[in-house]
């Protein structure tokens, strides 16, 4: 996987430059990903969550949280605790506010945390997610080893993310649309010139697929599967420990 970074002028690692980006657009970001979307993003939240009904996890983590709408949604499975981690303070304060408006503080925390640093001891959760993150990450597969290490044996790991459609008409109109209509709306609203340029260039970088299967199952993951979603626009990809 080549590494994309959101701001090509700069020389901080692709680390760094993640957490700025999602700092300058915090303050927009729940807006714009369900304009941007349509709407979609919350059905597609909702179907990865339900990946877990059956297991009925006690505790998980929500790794790369953003602004904690997938561990929000996880509180439907009625863990004892979530705890979200991201690299981006703004998100996360913008993640708090909400998670104190709807009073559920005591059952989900926020805090600062590296993917490939995890502030955690070995066989800790029952569950772990990512949702539009891993394709953040600047060593995918450490990332993903470290969440590997942190979760209980017999745990699941879910993960939601962005895929490329391969289908006539589908790819064309996504592609347009990813490649156009997206950086125009996300960078006059966000104010930030390259967020939503950097976005489409880390999707098509990342190993989406059965590639992305393969490299859960080198870490370790067993009983991986992917899902496409709506056209193959986004997956769902569930691996057991």
């Amino acid at each position: 996987m080549s590494t994309v970074t959101p701001y090509k002028e700069s020389k901080a690692a692709k680390k760094e430059q993640v957490a700025e980006m999602f700092d300058n657009i915090s303050p927009r970001y729940d807006f714009l990903n369900h304009f941007l979307s349509m709407g979609i993003d919350v059905l597609w939240r909702k179907k990865a969550i339900r990946q877990l009904k059956g297991e009925k996890p006690q505790m998980m983590l929500d790794v790369a949280t953003g602004t904690g709408d997938l561990a929000i949604e996880a509180l439907k499975l009625n863990p004892e605790q979530i705890i979200g981690v991201d690299i981006s303070e703004g998100m996360l304060e913008v993640g708090r506010k909400k998670i104190a408006k709807s009073n559920n503080q005591d059952r989900i925390e926020l805090k600062y945390g590296d993917s490939e640093n995890l502030p955690f001891e070995e066989n800790t959760f029952d569950a772990v997610t990512v949702a539009f993150g891993v394709r953040n990450f600047e060593n995918l597969q450490k990332g993903i080893a470290e969440i590997y290490r942190v979760m209980k044996p017999g745990g699941t790991f879910v993960v939601l993310e962005f895929s490329q459609p391969e289908r006539f008409p589908v790819k064309q109109l996504y592609n347009f649309y990813f490649n156009n209509i997206l950086p125009f709306f996300g960078r006059a609203i966000s104010k930030d010139n390259s967020a939503y340029k950097y976005l489409p260039q880390s999707v098509n970088a990342f190993p989406y697929g059965v590639r992305f299967t393969q490299l859960l199952e080198t870490i370790g993951f067993k009983q991986t599967r992917s899902m496409p979603l709506t056209f193959g626009i986004a997956s769902i990809y569930v691996g057991k420990k």
